[in-house]
C-alpha cells in the first residue's frame, strides 16, 4: 500500500470511529493533517486539517462529509448500520496493529455492539467467554487466537480506493 493509499484508508477508518463515537474530533483533524502531508489534498481537506482541538469538536461534524466526498471516500452518518460496520472493522484493523489487546478489542466491540450487530457477535461471545475463564475449559491464549482471528476476518473487508475519485462514496 502506497503513503497516499495508507493515509485514505486511516483517514477512512478515523471518519468511522469518530462518527460511531470511538475517537475524538481532535483525533479526525490529526489524521486530515496526515493524509495532507501523505500527498492526499483538497479544499476541505485542507480546511479540516486547518482545525485547532478547541474547534475540532465544533467543526469536524460540518467538514468531514465534505473532505471525504472531495477524495472518494465514505462518509457514515452518525449511529449507521454501515458506520457500525466500518468502525467495528477499523477497530479490528486497530487491534491487529498493536493498538489493542485482544481482550480488550473484544471489550470494545461488545460494549458498543453488544450481541445485536451480526458482524461482531462472535467477538461479542468471546468477551463473554474472557469473562468466564475460571469457570470454563480454555485459556486466555485460546482465546485471544479467536478474537485475533475474528480481527483479521473483519479487516480483511475491502478498503478504501486505490486513489481519490471525484464520486461520491
Amino acid at each position: 500500500m502506497t503513503p497516499t493509499e495508507s493515509a485514505a484508508s486511516a483517514l477512512q477508518d478515523h471518519a468511522a470511529l469518530w462518527s460511531m463515537g470511538e475517537i475524538r474530533a481532535g483525533d479526525v483533524v490529526s489524521a486530515a493533517c496526515d493524509a495532507l502531508v501523505a500527498g492526499l489534498d483538497s479544499p476541505e481537506l485542507r480546511t479540516l486539517a486547518a482545525c485547532t482541538r478547541a474547534e475540532a469538536d465544533y467543526d469536524v461534524h460540518d467538514l468531514l462529509p465534505g473532505a471525504l466526498y472531495e477524495l472518494g471516500l465514505t462518509f457514515y452518518p452518525i449511529a449507521s448500520d454501515a458506520g457500525q460496520k466500518a468502525a467495528a472493522r477499523a477497530l479490528a484493523r486497530r487491534m491487529l496493529v498493536g493498538e489493542l489487546t485482544p481482550r480488550e478489542f473484544a471489550f470494545r466491540i461488545h460494549q458498543r455492539y453488544g450481541h445485536e450487530l451480526p458482524l461482531t457477535e462472535r467477538i461479542a461471545e468471546l468477551d463473554d467467554e474472557y469473562d468466564t475463564l475460571e469457570y470454563g475449559d480454555r485459556t486466555a491464549t485460546q482465546i485471544d487466537a479467536e478474537v485475533t482471528a475474528e480481527a483479521r476476518r473483519l479487516a480483511a473487508h475491502p478498503q478504501v480506493p486505490a486513489e481519490p475519485t471525484d464520486t461520491p462514496g
